[in-house]
């Protein structure tokens, strides 16, 4: 995410907020009550996206996470691209031998 981005996000969570508050007082809210109900309605949003956050961390289901592995596959194709008949019948031969010793 750039920084115009997030500058963005932070005038647009801004200015919902004030929308919210207006709303809430056209609906028959006091001045007060909306705004406390629209602070609490902003702070709710604010929880949910933490949390979806810290799911997506929990769970490894991220941008970087995802690039890293498309990365890790890249070079590992890249490799198996450049090799020999000969070495990949040795590499073969290594990985069986590998499955065996584990069972």
């Amino acid at each position: 995410m750039r920084r115009i981005d997030a500058i963005g996000i932070a005038i647009g969570v801004f200015v919902a907020g004030g929308i919210i508050y207006i709303i809430l007082q056209v609906a028959g809210l006091d001045s007060l009550e909306a705004g406390i109900w629209s602070q609490a309605l902003l702070v709710g949003g604010l929880l949910g996206w933490v949390l979806t956050y810290l799911f997506r961390v929990a769970t490894k289901n991220m941008t970087y996470n995802q690039q890293v592995e498309d990365y890790k596959e890249a070079v590992l194709q890249k490799r198996l691209e450049s090799m020999t008949p000969e070495e990949l019948a040795k590499l073969q031969e290594e990985v069986e031998q590998e499955k065996q010793s584990k069972t």
